[in-house]
């Protein structure tokens, strides 16, 4: 009996890790709606497995859109400082208190739809900043981890918020995560 549980178990794992994940993502502020990504786990599964450990916990719920540029990215995912219900004057400087990860490069090329991890100068510093493209960006290929591609609600991103001067901060209120939930 002990034996045929475990089997069972174990089937079940398999069939889980098995299964497409996804992440859907309701956006409030001067962009509404929800926003579906496919998440890429055959391609980078160590930062999957920790963005999707994060929105499990719910880290990512009420997290702004705190860097955001015009014809490029919106960056969201500091689930240190980037609380919508806080000071969000650090934005972008935080992560969370699981380890950094290194980098898992690809050949998928960034362009409109497609989900990257965001990090320092070092290649091997994401940890669950991350950001979807507005457009295309090849100077980005292979230099930063590609995580995901949005399969419905771009026109929800390409609503968000933008901001302003070179690095894109976003002022005034920005955009927010409402909810990340993890799908199958």
């Amino acid at each position: 009996m002990r034996k045929i549980a475990t089997s069972s178990a174990v089937l079940a794992l398999l069939g889980s890790a098995a299964m497409a994940t996804g992440l859907e993502i309701e956006v409030a502020g001067e962009a509404n709606g929800t926003v579906k990504i496919d998440l890429l786990e055959d391609v980078a599964p160590n930062h999957v497995a920790q963005i999707t450990e994060l929105a499990e916990e719910g880290a990512y719920d009420g997290v702004v859109f705190h860097r955001v540029i015009d014809g490029f990215m919106a960056q969201t995912g500091d689930v240190q400082f980037g609380r919508a219900d806080g000071d969000t004057a650090r934005a972008g400087m935080g992560g969370s208190e699981k380890p950094d990860l290194k980098a898992e490069f690809s050949d998928i090329a960034y362009e409109k739809g497609v989900v990257g991890m965001a990090r320092s100068q070092s290649p091997d510093s994401a940890n669950s900043q991350f950001f979807i493209m507005f457009d295309e960006a090849p100077f980005l290929n292979g230099q930063y981890t590609v995580v995901g591609k949005v399969t419905e609600g771009q026109d929800v991103v390409d609503a968000i918020k933008r901001g302003t001067g070179p690095n894109g901060a976003v002022v005034g209120t920005p955009d927010v995560m409402q909810k990340v939930t993890v799908t199958e």
